[in-house]
């Protein structure tokens, strides 16, 4: 009796060879999977700026039916939820959220008000934070 309990504690695991093989399978799965999800990720990023841009630049173009004007550089996008200089015809909020949202890498975006050859500008500077990139680290504008 006791060899047959033996024999059953010895089938009972998995042998350390079996449980390497099983690991060495899952790193050369996650090695050809892991950079895919990442890049996929990277570009749901930057689509998810455009929208937001794009978003922003629809409230601006309310603001400007109702006020007359687009948002000084001093007002800032701040004009779309809060109505702080008593901006007259103000007949916010814009944005939805009640505050402005940040970028998809966490940092606010920047807005240019008005000039001679454009209204405004909307824009962040990707992942990076600078002017200038590509893929992810490339600059987002209006």
């Amino acid at each position: 009796m006791q060899k047959s309990r033996q024999k059953r504690h010895r089938e009972a695991g998995f042998t350390l060879v079996e449980l390497l093989v099983v690991l060495v399978i899952l790193v050369l799965l996650a090695s050809i999977i892991g950079p895919r999800v990442i890049g996929y990720l990277g570009s749901s990023r930057a689509k998810t700026a455009k929208i937001q841009v794009e978003s922003l630049v629809t409230s601006l173009e309310l603001f400007h039916i109702d006020v007359g004007r687009y948002p000084t550089s001093a007002e800032g996008l701040d004009a779309l939820v809060r109505n702080g200089s008593g901006i007259a015809g103000w007949s916010g909020p814009y944005i939805n959220k009640g505050d402005v949202p940040l970028d998809p890498w966490g940092k606010p975006y920047k807005y240019e008000s008005p000039a001679a050859d454009r209204p405004f500008t909307v824009y962040t500077f990707g992942r990076d934070g600078k002017e200038g990139g590509s893929d992810e680290d490339s600059d987002i504008k209006s």
